[in-house]
């Protein structure tokens, strides 16, 4: 019966992911005869992020013609356009300045506080509950260090970031981002360059768990350089080309435990990355969404000669709708998945489900190696309260922290297909996890997840996350 609901589910899921026509540009009102037209777009409020950064983001322009009936709903799509930028803490959108039936936008924006310098304390393992029960909450496991970020640098939506890490994995990185490079706001560049290295190394997969060797030398070492470009004509979709250059090398005795580690016995390996990705957002938040739909499509190919020491291609397509039930009941059911050619790929080049977002909740201990998957996730959230606190000494601008608090239940279902399984019980089978719970959501980006989870293994328990589940 739940095999029969999943696939229910994903056949829905499916058939309501449709971009509607003309979804980039504005609606054609009926015609009415009550209607504003737009004499200018007025911004107040930023003192750091330029004023053109912030009409970008605005769809609506001098001279359009708004009809009232469509007011309301108009200004607060462009409300929450500028909140997705992740720039400001509040937007609000008035008409002042009447005339006949001529008026003024006007659009006030409260910034975010956009340099921080902070601790880094960050599990090394792919979840809360991996390190806390399987790992015995070792403080081995842990990643300590500082991070800066200067989001915002120049005013144009641009970000630095630095990175200097220690404990399980040491690392450097340095990353800078600029979303608009020319007058017309449509195409961004970026460049990253980090190092890791660790005494321990994920060398293999037994039962579905991974395994670790370890060692008082350093056992393995990555570099990676890379530049994107990015591309944005209108609101929803943006274009990416990503290229990366990775060198990887590991100990002698990794390679002899595992041949297959980085394939063919070697103990380094070259290769290029090269990714086209395509994003399509059109939802009333980009961080925690309820209503609307999200696409992201990939295409890549691992190895250019002389750099493939890997060599694939793999495709991936991630998807999401969001529906509102009620005034406070949302659905939401969301597709994950990859296919990756040809099937023979090293040890590294075949994480699958258990890695990263792509898991199904209830099977966060286990990992299901493999060249291609697909998950399907639903979830249903009811909203019990929605309130402020307030922060004592925190500047005025700052001392306001919403939160929102959900209740949810939810369903998933996926398939990791692998050519050589060896002992792995959970590969080329029908998997499937339901549970329910709270997600609590507040600014900056933060959620989070407090899950109740069962797995058709029999077992079950309560997971933590920090992330949005789709």
């Amino acid at each position: 019966m739940l095999k029969c609901c999943f696939y229910l589910l994903a056949i829905v899921c499916l058939l309501g992911f449709v971009i509607p026509e003309n979804a980039e540009g504005q609606s054609v009102p009926a015609k009415d005869s009550s209607y504003l037209v737009v004499r200018n777009i007025i911004v107040a409020g930023n003192k750091q992020t330029r004023t053109s950064i912030i009409l970008r983001e605005i769809s609506t322009v001098p001279g359009d013609t708004i009809y009232l009936h469509d007011l309301a709903n108009t200004l607060e799509e462009r409300r929450k356009q500028l909140l997705n930028t992740s720039l400001f803490l509040n937007v609000t959108a008035n008409v002042k300045n009447w005339n006949n039936n001529e008026a003024d936008i006007v659009f006030e924006v409260w910034e975010r506080w956009y340099t921080f310098a902070y601790p880094i304390f960050k599990l090394a393992d792919r979840n809360f509950n991996q390190w806390w029960v399987e790992k015995n909450h070792s403080l081995s496991r842990v990643n300590i260090g500082v991070s800066g970020t200067q989001e915002n640098l120049t005013g144009r939506n641009d970000a630095l970031n630095a990175a200097l890490q220690f404990g399980y994995t040491q690392r450097f990185a340095l990353q800078y981002n600029i979303p608009y490079i020319d007058k017309h706001f449509r195409h961004g560049l970026g460049i990253i360059a980090s190092y890791n290295r660790n005494r321990e190394v994920n060398d293999s997969t037994s039962n579905n768990k991974q395994q670790f060797f370890r060692k008082d030398e350093f056992l393995r070492q990555v570099y990676t350089v890379g530049l994107s470009y990015s591309y944005r004509r209108a609101i929803n979709t943006r274009h990416q080309v990503l290229v990366n250059y990775n060198y990887e090398k590991v100990a002698d005795s990794v390679a002899i435990i595992n041949p297959n580690y980085l394939g063919k016995g070697r103990t380094r390996i070259r290769f290029l990355d090269i990714t086209y990705r395509l994003t399509y957002i059109k939802a009333d938040s980009w961080v925690y969404p309820l209503k609307g739909i999200s696409i992201q499509a990939e295409v890549g190919k691992r190895g250019v000669p002389p750099f493939d020491d890997i060599d694939d291609v793999h495709f991936k397509l991630n998807m999401a709708k969001y529906w509102q039930l009620k005034p406070k009941t949302f659905l939401a059911l969301g597709i994950r998945s990859m296919a990756k050619f040809s099937n023979e790929q090293p040890y590294i080049n075949q994480q699958a489900l258990g890695y990263h977002d792509d898991y199904l909740r209830g099977l966060e201990y286990y990992v299901i190696d493999g060249t291609s998957f697909a998950i399907l996730k639903s979830t249903l959230r009811q909203e019990l309260v929605s309130f402020k606190v307030k922060l004592p000494i925190v500047p005025k601008k700052f001392n306001t922290v919403p939160v929102r608090i959900f209740a949810k239940a939810f369903g998933d279902g996926g398939y990791a297909n692998n050519r050589f399984p060896g002992n792995s019980f959970l590969n080329n089978r029908f998997l499937y996890t339901g549970g329910f719970g709270l997600d609590i959501v507040s600014f900056y980006d933060t959620c989070l997840r407090i899950e109740y989870s069962f797995n058709q293994l029999g077992q079950k328990g309560l997971f933590l996350h920090t992330s949005v589940d789709m």
